[in-house]
């Protein structure tokens, strides 16, 4: 947990996850249990995506019938043909968790936040922040639609190339994250093009503190 001292620069030290193997659409999961070893949380993936709700999408006839992502992971983190979930699903799986261990932490989500303001008012203070972009900071697209198991049956498409990192620092030009991805490791990205791709992912985040911050 020692950051770099270089007030243009700041990096926190977070353990590593690949989710490459094991958790190849998992990216969220892994990113979250990063942070959460960083806390001192002894917990693993396999018992993160125990509690992570989950919903497999199913024909019907030539219609696809699925959930919200903002309620449930779209399959499951194991399975390289599934989706992946938004940021409250993340956040209410880790209040669970909390709950459930009597752990003194809480999980907001904070999407639409600036990515200043994260910097700021979590990286400045050593707290990591759970972050969507895409996958290789690649452009997203209008991905698989399907309809929402709600009894309106309102259409949903799926934002291809989703992806969720753990946002550790920054420097003048860039943002610091760890990535799961491929086993990118500890990596530096443009921070302009970091921001597209957030913002093209609903700017979506999500931050653990303690009940005392």
């Amino acid at each position: 947990m020692n950051p770099t001292t270089d007030l243009s620069k700041k990096v926190i030290s977070v353990p590593y996850i690949d989710q490459t193997r094991l958790w190849p659409t998992g990216c969220e999961s892994v990113s979250t249990v990063m942070l959460l070893q960083y806390l001192g949380i002894d917990i693993s993936v396999e018992e993160f995506v125990r509690h992570l709700p989950k919903y497999s999408l199913k024909e019907e006839g030539a219609v696809l019938i699925g959930a919200d992502p903002n309620e449930y992971f779209i399959g499951s983190p194991d399975d390289p043909e599934s989706y992946g979930c938004y940021a409250p699903v993340i956040c209410k799986t880790l209040n669970h968790i909390f709950t459930e261990k009597r752990l003194p932490f809480r999980a907001e989500n904070v999407s639409g936040l600036s990515t200043d303001s994260l910097l700021k008012n979590y990286i400045d203070k050593d707290i990591p922040v759970i972050y969507w972009a895409t996958i290789d900071l690649k452009a997203s697209f209008q991905g698989t639609p399907w309809l929402l198991y709600s009894p309106e049956g309102r259409p949903f498409t799926w934002r291809a190339n989703e992806h969720c990192m753990l946002l550790t620092g920054y420097d003048p030009d860039h943002l610091h994250f760890n990535d799961p991805w491929h086993n990118h490791g500890a990596i530096a990205y443009d921070r302009q093009l970091v921001l597209d791709r957030h913002a093209e992912m609903f700017s979506m985040a999500v931050v653990v503190t303690a009940f005392n911050q």
